[in-house]
């Protein structure tokens, strides 16, 4: 896969991290921001949108997607299949707009395999207390499917180390500010700079300097 303008972001957290509430915020500051929506083959949600949210499908569709190569990275969480396109992803990032994946660690991985530049970050709970409060209150789920979301936050968790930032979701807008620099960061590389900014760059190394 080759990556021409944009630049290609991971973002993971364990369910109920904030992470969803914190990219909407974020991309509705951002214009040259993209968020990747996934297919999945979980039930739609109360309030979702075909295509917003994600691309529903069942799970032959999905698996037939899989055998033609079409994703860029797939997994399966909670007996449920998720998936990026790689076609959008690639036209995408040549556009010269950023992307974000709002992926697990296994999806992570393989993403990291195949675009080893691409940024990623991780969002913490303040503490394992909140994450379950947080999920009850999102009144979604039975306790069955919240014991085994806590479960895997765990092991969600001791993944952090993978990642080229963390980011502590305890007070939402400081979190999110956190988010908006290290996107603002990355977009002020050199190589993307030279890319950017190629009129500017030419006349201050050519150009004559100014005279008194």
């Amino acid at each position: 896969m080759t990556i021409i303008k944009g630049t290609l972001f991971i973002v993971s957290a364990p369910s109920g991290a904030g992470k969803t509430s914190l990219l909407a915020k974020l991309l509705e500051q951002t214009e040259t921001l993209c968020l990747s929506i996934s297919h999945t083959t979980r039930p739609i949600r109360p309030g979702e949108v075909d295509g917003v949210d994600y691309h529903f499908t069942d799970r032959t569709h999905f698996i037939r997607m899989v055998e033609q190569g079409r994703f860029l990275e797939h997994a399966e969480v909670f007996g449920n299949f998720y998936g990026t396109s790689a076609d959008w992803v690639t036209t995408t990032l040549r556009s010269g707009k950023d992307v974000i994946l709002e992926i697990d660690w296994q999806g992570a991985q393989q993403i990291r395999r195949l675009v080893p530049e691409t940024i990623s970050i991780f969002i913490l709970p303040p503490s394992l207390p909140v994450l379950a409060e947080r999920l009850r209150g999102r009144g979604q789920d039975g306790e069955d499917v919240i014991a085994r979301r806590l479960a895997g936050a765990r092991d969600e968790i001791s993944h952090y180390g993978e990642y080229d930032y963390l980011v502590v979701n305890d007070d939402f807008d400081r979190a999110l500010a956190d988010m908006a620099a290290i996107f603002r960061a990355e977009r002020q590389r050199t190589e993307r700079q030279m890319t950017g900014r190629v009129d500017l760059l030419s006349d201050l190394l050519s150009g004559d300097a100014p005279t008194q």
